[in-house]
């Protein structure tokens, strides 16, 4: 028998869950900066989610250097590849579509969340995303990030401006591998970036990833709803609207 409706009842907050498709990644920085302000100005903890890919870019975080980048330099402009540096943590990362890039603008505040808490919740999110998708991710001590038996599948770059995190967590589904030998970063085996794909040995589809996905971080994020929109609003703007006053810079 169903419950009947209490219009007194607490909701938790919604997760906003933007599907961007393929967008350009200084669009998509315009586009966080820009709803961090407006997130941090709500008083009701609603969540932001952005999820697309991107064209070919390299990122390079504060943890990272230009040394990290191999030095064919031929390739990159051949590939017409940027390298961008970016106000994250992490190391140098390569984007590309295939990848999953994962933005969640949460006002951790709000949510009574430590950064270490909300990047705890954003892996257990993605390791129940891969359990669903019969892909066994793994953890490792002291590293944020999600690893299988053939290496990395979900690499993290994360950042907080006034409480409200953004930037986020990078899930390899089925890019074109070769493209990640331009960054030379951990030499351990398994520490080396892999794919779904590679890891359960056959396909795996990319929208049965985001599905799943926005499932478990709602969940993760302790949320019991979310709503799904397809683009955004500031994206179907002139550009100079959506631009932040402080964007990250172009090497």
């Amino acid at each position: 028998m169903s419950r009947a409706f209490d219009p007194t009842e607490q909701l938790s907050p919604a997760v906003e869950t933007y599907l961007l498709s393929r967008i350009e990644l200084q669009r998509c920085l315009e586009l966080q900066q820009r709803l961090i302000g407006q997130i941090g100005d709500r008083d009701d903890g609603q969540i932001a989610l952005l999820l697309c890919e991107h064209p070919p870019v390299i990122t390079v975080g504060r943890g990272g250097s230009p040394g990290e980048i191999a030095r064919d330099n031929r390739m990159l402009t051949s590939r017409q590849i940027e390298v961008r540096w970016v106000n994250r943590g992490g190391g140098c990362m390569v984007h590309c579509p295939g990848q999953l890039a994962v933005y969640p603008l949460v006002p951790l505040r709000w949510h009574g969340f430590s950064v270490g808490e909300y990047l705890e919740r954003l892996q257990a999110g993605i390791v129940e995303t891969l359990d669903d998708l019969a892909i066994r991710g793994r953890t490792r001590p002291g590293r944020f990030g999600v690893w299988g038996r053939t290496g990395q599948l979900a690499a993290f770059g994360v950042a907080v401006r006034n409480w409200v995190s953004y930037h986020g967590a990078f899930v390899n589904v089925c890019p074109p591998m070769g493209l990640f030998r331009l960054v030379e970063d951990d030499p351990e085996p398994d520490a080396r970036m892999s794919c779904l794909v590679a890891e359960r040995r056959g396909h795996v589809r990319m929208t049965t990833v985001r599905a799943t996905l926005i499932r478990h971080l709602t969940e993760a994020f302790g949320c019991d709803r979310y709503h799904l929109y397809t683009g955004h609003p500031l994206l179907r703007r002139p550009r100079d609207d959506c631009e932040a006053s402080a964007p990250d810079g172009l090497a």
